[in-house]
């Protein structure tokens, strides 16, 4: 992912396992975004957090020391995964057990997907995306997409200031 360019991005649990139930691991995202953005590394402009998936409309602006800002999200939540659940789940734990020579857990599924949006219309079209994934049939997780507290709808659609973190798509585009 190229610095400066707005994203739409796809990121799954390993084998789909539905880690980002549990409110710990969703809270492990929110503050790796709410770290990137306070750091003026990234912007975040949408975002969703579903049981086994992510997806997020960002922007990587500035290098994390030797790395763009995706990769130190991607490595730093995997981490926080790995303490948590040495801590308090070992046996959902063994579920990420790989035998790679550079690690011995695995959380996000390889070759997360990125696609350019340098088109408004097509943000926006994604942005409904991820706004409306929440009351899809087979994950029905609410009724009004502006109650489910893991995603920016109520930030555009009621001008909710918790996550104040994020930036209006409109401010830039």
């Amino acid at each position: 992912m190229e610095i400066g360019v707005i994203y739409f991005y796809t990121a799954s649990i390993l084998d789909w396992v539905p880690l980002l139930q549990s409110e710990r691991f969703k809270k492990i995202i929110l503050d790796s975004l709410i770290y990137l953005v306070k750091k003026d590394k990234i912007k975040v402009y949408g975002f969703v957090i579903m049981p086994n998936h992510i997806h997020l409309i960002w922007e990587n602006i500035a290098v994390n020391g030797k790395e763009k800002p995706y990769a130190s999200f991607m490595k730093f939540t995997g981490h926080q995964f790995l303490e948590e659940l040495r801590n308090n789940n070992s046996e959902l734990l063994e579920r990420f057990k790989v035998e790679r020579n550079s690690r011995n857990h695995q959380f996000w599924q390889r070759n997360p997907l990125p696609i350019k949006l340098d088109d408004r219309k097509i943000l926006e079209q994604k942005l409904d995306y991820i706004h409306l994934n929440p009351l899809q049939k087979h994950w029905n997780l609410v009724t009004d997409p502006n109650d489910y507290f893991y995603s920016s709808c109520s930030f555009y659609e009621k001008e909710d200031n918790r996550f104040d973190w994020l930036t209006h798509y409109m401010d830039v585009m």
